[in-house]
């Protein structure tokens, strides 16, 4: 089985992706979950660019990684200038990692438009920049930037590059394809071609997605022989992104007989996906290979039908392996294997239950469907559903009216307040709230009048708030699908709601939501 490296760049690369900025605490954490996770290195970040990155590794001083190799990351020296005293190389000794990552030029257009120097200078900044840190007793690890461009451009000089760096001790050389632009059949005949021209060198790959190959040239690349990848979790990254690790490692385990993480923590790649988007502050991306949400969801009744009894026949691994579950989906495709295996799901047992009730159900969603509503990401409502169909449901509140207002004064101060009754076990709840806007003084009016006789909706909180126009055709008089994402401390549900008015849309998703939440609490009880 052969041992592949994984070098992670979320901290350093990863936070160059627009609209990311991690906190001190936030690349603590982040690296903590990276090292537990089984990673073999973790880029921290670049040391004396910014009070950040220096804090961060001041900090990790204190932290004892079980399992991965703290890097800190840099550049050759500047041009014309004494190795001994670059600030940068400087920096990354100070930061007391036992492992450094720098990047040089291996393009010669880079090297006269950007750096603005000789190519004979160039090669003298990695080889001297190389060897003083290998002086300082650090493994060094050399990013070979824009490699694969510089190949195709100076094929010679780029491995002049490679060849400097080799004798100048650099332990692993990583050819970077940092444009993006390039294909797997590109990747592959250049690797091929550099590592045969260097024998016992060990060689990995850092890949970009700007053309959407990242996955498969880094694959590309260790099937030619490279034993590190560089990339990041969930792919971010600058531009179009880096390449995904939560993609590359499963595919390496499971289809090239390669060892990267072990199988124990391999389970806990959706878990860790999940964990580095929330600290993002990203919104996941349901699609996402292995780790998204929809990555094993089966919609079309065929597809249900015969999951159910061979799950490879459509599914290509156990989703058990990265740690993700099967969800069966119910939309106007559905058939009696979608209900019963959705209905299974939500541990309602509904077998021998007589064919007409799985009939009707089948027949109210797609009534449903073509009225706006979509049960893709709404377990709750069609949870409900099934409970009123099947005549097993019990509210445990009911709505006798609501009434919302928004008013705007002459200082342009907004006040959105919201009026409920309801009727909760024979008595009459009547509520004001108010919100930061409509929905959320109705939000705030049904849990003040729901808390007093079940405590426990103080635990719900709305991750994702919805709305989609259903007709469009209608103009401002057109139908409006809210769709929200609610979850407690330990699991997540959607509810939907569909409406020429808004506001109604929204209690249709809010009722069912609380009202799904306090079921299930109430059969746990």
């Amino acid at each position: 089985m052969k041992k592949i490296l994984i070098f992670d760049t979320t901290l350093r690369d990863g936070s160059q992706r627009v609209g990311i900025s991690f906190t001190v605490e936030d690349k603590v954490k982040i690296a903590k979950a990276l090292d537990a996770f089984g990673v073999s290195y973790i880029e921290g970040g670049w040391p004396g660019t910014n009070p950040k990155d220096d804090l961060f590794f001041a900090q990790m001083k204190k932290i004892k990684l079980k399992n991965a190799k703290l890097t800190a990351f840099g550049s050759t020296r500047r041009k014309n200038s004494k190795t001994s005293e670059d600030k940068n190389l400087n920096a990354i000794i100070k930061s007391d990692v036992k492992t450094a990552c720098i990047f040089g030029k291996s393009w010669d257009l880079h090297v006269k438009r950007v750096l603005q120097t000789t190519n004979e200078e160039n090669i003298k900044m990695i080889s001297e920049s190389i060897n003083y840190l290998k002086s300082k007793k650090l493994e060094v690890i050399f990013d070979a930037e824009h490699y694969f461009d510089g190949f195709k451009s100076n094929e010679k000089y780029a491995l002049a590059t490679i060849q400097s760096a080799t004798k100048a001790g650099a332990d692993i050389i990583c050819l970077c394809e940092t444009n993006g632009g390039m294909l797997p059949s590109d990747v592959e005949k250049i690797v091929k071609k550099t590592l045969a021209f260097f024998q016992k060198i060990k060689f990995g790959i850092h890949a970009h997605n700007d053309s959407g190959c990242a996955v498969a040239n880094s694959i590309t690349a260790i099937e030619k022989g490279c034993i590190l990848i560089q990339g990041t979790i969930n792919g971010i990254g600058e531009r179009c992104g880096n390449a995904n690790l939560c993609s590359i490692i499963p595919a390496l385990e499971l289809n090239k007989n390669c060892n990267c993480i072990s199988k124990k923590n391999i389970k806990t790649l959706t878990q860790l996906s999940r964990y580095i988007d929330e600290i993002a502050n990203l919104v996941p991306d349901d699609s996402s290979p292995y780790v998204g949400r929809n990555a094993f969801v089966h919609k079309a009744g065929m597809h249900v039908s015969a999951v159910g009894k061979k799950p490879e026949t459509y599914e290509h691994i156990d989703p058990a392996f990265v740690g993700n579950v099967r969800k069966i989906s119910i939309s106007d495709l559905s058939g009696k294997t979608n209900v019963i295996s959705k209905a299974n799901e939500m541990a309602i047992n509904i077998k021998n239950i007589a064919e007409k009730n799985v009939k009707k159900i089948i027949d109210i969603v797609k009534k449903k469907e073509n009225n706006g509503y979509q049960y893709e990401g709404a377990d709750a409502s069609f949870f409900l559903i099934i409970k009123k169909t099947l005549g097993i449901f019990k509210p445990l509140f009911s709505l006798k009216g609501y009434r919302v207002s928004v008013e705007k004064d002459v200082n342009g101060n907004i006040i959105s307040e919201a009026t409920v009754k309801l009727d909760i076990k024979g008595k009459e709840e009547h509520t004001v709230a108010e919100g930061d806007g409509p929905v959320n003084a109705l939000d705030n009016c049904l849990r003040k009048a729901l808390i007093k006789y079940y405590p426990t909706i103080k635990d719900v909180f709305l991750r994702d708030f919805k709305v989609r126009v259903v007709d469009g055709d209608a103009n401002t008089a057109a139908k409006v699908r809210v769709l929200i994402e609610s979850s407690d401390s330990s699991k997540w549900w959607g509810a939907i709601g569909v409406s020429r008015n808004i506001i109604d849309a929204s209690w249709q998703a809010l009722s069912d939501s609380f009202e799904y939440k306090l079921i299930k609490d109430k059969k746990r009880r």
